[in-house]
């Protein structure tokens, strides 16, 4: 805030320079959020220049998102420490980025941590309670998968996979649901959302499995910017979908620890029935 007040009625350069001063101060999450837009092969201040020009108005939830975080925080890692066996010391970041998202599951020097992007939930409307619940005991959940793979350090290569992806997704979503005792879908559009997904999951599980043949991008299942027949972020919904049919003969734990070509070859199978039937 002592950044944004001088820089706020000025230029959309100066605010980016403003920003620039203020993250600077804290050059790791610099370093992950240029590189994050260099990965999908985007310039980062050009959008850095549009989140910016909006950060006006986001201010008020963005100090909303952060008070109710302070208070959440620690009870959603309890929950996570008693029902899925978290057991980690978690550095919550509370920062603000330029839209790579509202969580973050990531080492931040050195240590599990979850960044929690604030003008990223002010943008989402998820600056409530139990928006923000659901978000922090999602972002939890990939902590205790990589703590259970042992792979802090490998998982967000793993991800660039779509089957990875998609079963990397849909487990934390099933972890926020048992940290949480109740099914959040912070995703949906709407109040029909969760029912258009279980009545086009044929479709859906059809449409993915193309992409992985094809080897093509599958953003448009889970980036919020993105949609699939209207519909944002439907592969949290079919993650969740195989984790639960995986659970079916296998516990939690031995799901998590899957090889890379195991989770290959089980999520394939999984669509192949799903769109089959």
């Amino acid at each position: 805030m002592r950044y944004w007040t001088l820089a706020s009625p000025k230029t959309q350069k100066e605010k980016l320079q403003a920003w620039m001063a203020y993250i600077s101060s804290y050059p790791e999450l610099l370093e992950k959020q240029i590189n994050n837009y260099k990965e999908m092969g985007l310039n980062w201040m050009e959008f850095a220049e549009r989140v910016l020009f909006r950060i006006e108005d986001y201010i008020p939830l963005m100090k909303k998102a952060r008070d109710n975080a302070f208070e959440i925080c620690n009870n959603v890692y309890e929950q996570a420490t008693r029902r899925i066996k978290l057991n980690l010391d978690v550095i919550f970041v509370l920062y603000v980025g330029i839209g790579c998202g509202a969580g973050w599951a990531t080492l931040y020097k050195g240590h599990p941590a979850c960044l929690i992007g604030l003008e990223k939930i002010a943008e989402l409307g998820w600056w409530t309670k139990d928006k923000l619940e659901g978000l922090i005991a999602h972002e939890l959940g990939h902590l205790v998968h990589m703590m259970w793979r042992n792979g802090f350090r490998s998982f967000e290569e793993e991800e660039k996979d779509p089957a990875f992806l998609l079963y990397s997704e849909g487990f934390a979503k099933r972890c926020e649901h048992l940290i949480l005792g109740r099914e959040t879908w912070n995703e949906a559009d709407d109040e029909n959302w969760i029912s258009w997904c279980r009545k086009h999951i044929k479709f859906l599980a059809k449409e993915y499995l193309s992409r992985i043949e094809k080897a093509a991008p599958v953003n448009d299942f889970f980036g919020d910017w993105l949609n699939i027949r209207g519909r944002r972020q439907t592969g949290y919904f079919l993650g969740r979908e195989l984790i639960l049919w995986l659970e079916r003969s296998n516990s939690l734990e031995s799901i998590a620890v899957l090889s890379p070509d195991e989770v290959r070859e089980k999520t394939i199978r999984f669509l192949r029935f799903i769109a089959k039937n």
